[in-house]
């Protein structure tokens, strides 16, 4: 017989499968699972700003109000749509990061961009924590895989949702 854990395991291991049936934010809840950060969340580009549409806490905490809008210019996320990645274990040891208010604040961070069916930048998805963590290369590779399964989802998701109101939290 199977635990519950055994069987939320088997459930994850096709995102695409959970993404169907229980939607964005049981997909970014089994991807969170999978890894030790404490929070993945989902940023949607709005202008200047990036929106959080999404966020699973392992703590099951309200998002921080600070991460609930963020300023493009001063993001982690500005290098994930200008390079296509941002993987760092610690900010505080990443200078790319010099002069962000979040360096320090976001520890680890681990993310990819989402993208419009066209391949224009739409937001980004990651995982990150308030301590020090790694990401092993299988992980990052199932992070990248989840990015393009869930970016017509939460797209779609995120543009019926009014600008003031960013997003729900688990």
């Amino acid at each position: 017989m199977k635990s519950p854990s055994d069987a939320a395991a088997a459930l994850c291991e096709d995102l695409g499968e959970v993404l169907r049936k229980h939607g964005v934010q049981e997909a970014l809840r089994c991807l969170n699972a999978e890894v030790p950060h404490r929070y993945t969340a989902v940023f949607v580009l709005d202008g200047d700003l990036l929106r959080n549409v999404y966020m699973v806490d392992k703590l099951g905490e309200a998002r921080p109000e600070q991460l609930a809008v963020v300023p493009l210019g001063n993001s982690f996320c500005q290098f994930v749509l200008r390079d296509g990645r941002l993987c760092t274990e610690d900010s505080r040891e990443e200078r790319l990061l010099d002069g962000s208010p979040y360096q320090g604040m976001v520890i680890a961070y681990h993310g990819v961009p989402l993208t419009h069916g066209d391949g224009r930048l739409a937001g980004t998805l990651c995982h990150f924590d308030l301590v020090r963590q790694s990401l092993g290369d299988a992980q990052f590779e199932r992070l990248q895989q989840a990015a393009r399964l869930l970016s017509d989802h939460v797209l779609r998701a995120a543009s019926s949702r009014l600008p003031d109101q960013p997003g729900a939290t688990a």
